[in-house]
């Protein structure tokens, strides 16, 4: 089995491992791996310091092919204080997500700093999660997966964290590997179990705020699932390190019969 997500075949070039495979088709991969690739990237375009990575928006066009895939990145809108910095990720002779980030400027806050989101109990507090197994594909493999207590269909708190690295060979930055694990949110606590005549809820995107930098390697996910009656539904999710929380996600779901 590969030890990474990825592997760097330079110039922008990259392809996937089985490691990086989606759940709802054994040929496209996860949209975690890749959001969390694509995090990279933004990281080394034209890094500045003084600038905080602090929210990823990422906009799935169609299918995420497995494979040999190129990401490119630019500078859209500079600034010494606030930066807009885009990446597109391109396989097969189209666009399959495009991303942009905010970079803003940090400075000493701590004299007015609060945070709202609570805690959720740690990975030390929780026990397996069986019911992730009932998803296939190389990424969910991948996860090792703590839920805590009081978790049902809709609504649950879990801890995860995998043994890979992002790139073959690179040293794979916290926030890079906890961004890679936020788009598992959507299936944490669905409100109908995946697979057979089901219904399934993919997301067409993956928004994320970072209100401070995360650390360590346990992604934890405090997610609430909703299902409108129209077709179309919501996860949302307070995200957390050890150290608490540090940010929200939200995505969209196209929920329809299988």
């Amino acid at each position: 089995m590969p030890e990474s997500f990825y592997r760097d075949l330079g110039g922008g070039r990259f392809e996937s491992t089985i490691n990086a495979q989606g759940a709802w088709n054994p040929e496209e991969q996860h949209m975690a791996p890749i959001s969390g690739l694509i995090t990279q990237c933004l990281l080394e375009c034209e890094p500045r310091d003084g600038l905080h990575l602090s929210r990823l928006s990422f906009d799935i066009l169609g299918m995420i092919p497995r494979g040999e895939f190129e990401i490119s990145t630019a500078v859209v809108r500079p600034g010494r204080t606030i930066e807009l910095v885009e990446a597109r990720m391109e396989a097969g002779g189209r666009t399959a997500i495009v991303a942009k980030a905010w970079r803003l400027g940090t400075q000493d806050t701590a004299a007015v700093a609060a945070v709202e989101d609570q805690r959720i109990p740690g990975p030390e507090d929780a026990g397996p999660h069986e019911a992730m197994t009932a998803w296939p594909g190389g990424f969910i493999r991948s996860l090792e997966v703590r839920v805590v207590p009081g978790h049902r269909p809709g609504r649950g708190q879990v801890w995860m964290r995998n043994p890979y690295s992002m790139v073959e060979g690179r040293t794979t930055a916290d926030v890079v590997r906890l961004v890679g694990m936020v788009d598992a949110a959507n299936g944490i606590a669905p409100r109908v179990a995946p697979g057979g005549t089901s219904w399934m809820y993919p997301n067409v995107d993956l928004q994320i705020h970072l209100y401070r930098m995360p650390t360590g390697e346990w992604l934890g996910l405090d997610t609430r699932v909703t299902f409108g009656s129209g077709g179309v539904g919501l996860t949302s999710s307070v995200l957390h390190d050890l150290d608490g929380p540090f940010g929200r996600s939200e995505q969209i779901l196209t929920v329809r019969k299988l």
